[in-house]
Parts: C-alpha cells; structure tokens; sequence
C-alpha cells in the first residue's frame, strides 16, 4: 500500500467495488477452509466424546477407532487438504467419498458418535461429486446418522426402530443434505452475479472509454474541419476581395487617371470624380460586407441564444413579419465553430424568408439536448417545390455545406403554398474541448 493512502471501507483511497472484493475474497477463504477442514471437525468430536460412551467397550471398538480415525485423516488430507485439490477432478472425487462413506461407517458402528462425520460428506457430496451421485451420497451419509441417532450398535432393532431410523434417514437428508444444497446453491448464484456484474463494469468501462474516444475524435475532425474551413474562408475572401474591392479600386485608378487627362474640359473631369466616388463607396460598402462575414460580432459580446434572438428581433421589425422565438433545454457555451455556424444559418435563413417567402409569421427554435443542438426556422410563406430549391442561388447551399464542415446535418422542407421548414443539426461538444 502507498504511505500516503487512506485505508478503510470509506478511505478516500478506497476504489469503487474494494469492499465487496474484500467481501468476496473472504467468503472465498472461509469456503475454502470449510472444504478442507470440515472432516477434521467430525474426527475431533467423535475422538472427544467417545472415550467416556466406550469406557466398557470391547477391545475391538477401541482398535477400530485408533486405527481407522488416523487413516481417515490421512485420506481427506491426501485429496482435500493438500495441493492441488485431487477431489476436484470427478474420477477421483468420486473415489473420495467412497472411501469417506466407507471409513466413516466401521467408526460410526464403533462409536455412534463419530456421526458427526456427516458435515464434511454432506458438504464434500456438493463439492465434488457430480448429478444424482450427490444425492446418493448424501443419502448414505444421512443413513449414518440416523442409525447413530437410534442407538446404533447398542439398540435392539425392531420394526418401529426400523421405522424410526427410516424416518431420521428422510429427515436427516432433507434438513442437512437440503440446507447444504441451498448455501451451495446461494454460493454459485452470488458468483455467478458478481461474474455478471464483473462483466458490466467492465462493459461500462469500455463503453465510456469508446465515448471519450470518440469525442477525442470528434473534437479532431471539427479540428480539421475549422482548418478546412479557413483555407475555404480565406479562398472566398480571395474571390470577393478580387471581384468586388479590387476592381472597384481599379476601377476609381482608372477614373481618376482620366480625370488627370481632361484637365481642359471641367464637365468631363467632374463625371469621372464623381464615378470615382461612387466606386470608392461602393468599395467601402464592400468591405464592410466582407468583414462582418468573417465572425458575428454579437457571439463576441453574449450568448448564442441571446444573439440570435435580438438578431431575428432586429430583422422582424425591419421585414415587418410576426416572429415567434424559443429556446428548450439547458443552453451551454458550444465550440466558437458551432455557434457561428448556427448563428449564420439563422441569419440566412431568415434573409430567405425576406427575401423570397412572403410570409407573414416565422417560427424560431434553439434546442439544446444531450448530444445535438437543432435550431428551425419555419414560415407561412408560399414556399417551393423540389426544382425551385434545386435551381436556388447560393444561400441554401452555402448553408449546407458551413453545417456540414462542422459534421452537421441540415434539411428543408418545402412545398408550393404550404410554407418552408429548415432544420440545422449540429454536435452537442462543449466549448472546454477545444
């Protein structure tokens, strides 16, 4: 044991099931020392008591006793005591207890005393015999005892003695041979749970280490899938900054460089200032769009379902449409990829229903679960059919693919005058995995 660890059924040092393995291991030894002892008991008591029953007795009792006690202690150390445990193997124990059954009858009609030998063939029949030749040996056991019980040797025999002694036999089978079938019988249940209950832990063991595997995982591809997502982020904002600002800025060169040129002619000079202008705020305009695309700037500064509801609310006044918003479960920071890519679809859906569904009332619903975080969006709009979505620009694709990168799902479902409902779909995993 460490030097510095707490002992004891409630130690801190304790690990969970250490009380019942000590329980376990206990019993175990107590079992064991019955198995291997409980002949030497009978031996004892019969050597105790039988010295003042045989102070008359014929010569020939006393050499059965002094002979055949000694050899009947060598026999159950020779297959019970000693290692291994030949009794065990079914061939020999059956040799055992035949021979123990075949000592203890000459003692037993010796000494009636000597009797008490039947707890270790009660106990031995369980132990080491197999089927019915249990029974049969604890019927011959129990035989023993009764014809102790009526005297034995020092009775005279009648039929109501005979009837008797075959009464004992029934009862002494039941009652020793039935208690001892029952503990044997407790013994292996309560083995056979604890091998069950072995087998969960160790079940429950694999499973929660399959879990933090497979959320170390997990955690991993949303690792490779934000790397991915950067390279795809920054070849798009290659794009726009090569479509929109670059060319703009091109653009107001090229203006101004005529403008240079016609010095001599004041109208035409001032058309090219002025699309000079009209391109630098356009530029401007631009720019702005591209910065805010790359993070919402409300997750900065609150939570995920506070942003999204005061970014619906905002866009519900401006779009005149009723807005219905909700929240279930128990909200919890996510991963910053997680929360921004909820937080754009939510925006972009709603910018379609803006844009194309003419409703008249959305739906919003964040809910946390244990695993998932879903967020739908529907509306009362005229929605569309399957070509309409197949033919759609870019914002439901988009959608798709930013939950996707994330390795969530998204769906919609649409049809002609009956409205549209969107569903995003994402992993649960809490912001300290990152």
């Amino acid at each position: 044991m460490d030097a510095g660890r707490v002992s004891g059924p409630s130690g801190e040092g304790a690990l969970p099931g250490d009380r019942e393995r000590r329980l376990d291991a206990l019993e175990h030894r107590v079992d064991a020392a019955v198995d291997r002892y409980a002949p030497y008991a009978g031996l004892v008591i019969g050597l105790a008591l039988t010295p003042p029953f045989l102070d008359d007795g014929p010569a020939w009792a006393w050499a059965t006793v002094g002979v055949l006690t000694p050899v009947t202690a060598v026999w159950c150390a020779v297959f019970t005591t000693m290692t291994p445990v030949r009794a065990e193997r079914p061939a020999l124990g059956a040799v055992y207890m035949a021979g123990l059954l075949a000592l203890m009858a000459p003692l037993v009609y010796a000494s009636p005393l000597f009797a008490f030998q039947s707890i270790a063939v009660y106990l031995h029949a369980f132990a080491f015999l197999r089927g019915r030749w249990r029974f049969v040996a604890v019927t011959l056991g129990a035989t023993l005892v009764a014809y102790a019980q009526v005297g034995g040797r020092f009775a005279e025999f009648t039929p109501g003695l005979g009837l008797a002694m075959g009464v004992l036999v029934v009862a002494n089978a039941l009652f020793g041979g039935g208690a001892t079938y029952f503990g044997v019988f407790v013994s292996e249940q309560s083995r056979r749970r604890r091998a069950i209950i072995d087998e969960l832990n160790q079940a429950n063991r694999r499973l929660s280490e399959t879990l933090e595997e497979n959320a170390g995982l997990h955690a991993q591809l949303l690792a490779q899938a934000r790397e991915a997502g950067v390279l795809d982020e920054r070849a798009r904002l290659a794009r726009e900054i090569h479509d929109t600002i670059a060319q703009g800025l091109t653009g107001i060169v090229t203006q101004l460089e005529a403008a240079g040129a016609a010095d001599g002619d004041a109208p035409v000079r001032r058309r090219h200032i002025d699309t000079a202008r009209a391109l630098a705020r356009e530029s401007l305009t631009e720019a702005r769009r591209s910065v805010d695309a790359l993070g919402p700037r409300q997750l900065a500064e609150t939570q995920l379902p506070d942003a999204v509801a005061d970014m619906a609310k905002r866009w519900a006044e401006a779009a005149g449409v009723e807005l219905i918003l909700d929240t279930t479960g128990d909200p919890r920071p996510l991963l910053p990829e997680l929360e921004v890519t909820l937080f754009r679809v939510a925006q972009e859906a709603l910018a379609n229903v803006g844009k194309h569904a003419g409703a008249a009332r959305v739906g919003l619903t964040l809910s946390y679960m244990d695993d998932v975080v879903v967020l739908d969006v529907r509306d009362d709009g005229r929605g569309f059919g399957r070509e309409a979505r197949e033919g759609s620009g870019f914002g439901l694709t988009a959608m798709e693919q930013r939950v996707r990168r994330v390795s969530g799902t998204l769906t919609v479902e649409s049809a002609p005058g009956e409205g549209a409902a969107l569903s995003a779909s994402v992993p649960a995993i809490p912001a300290e995995v990152s």
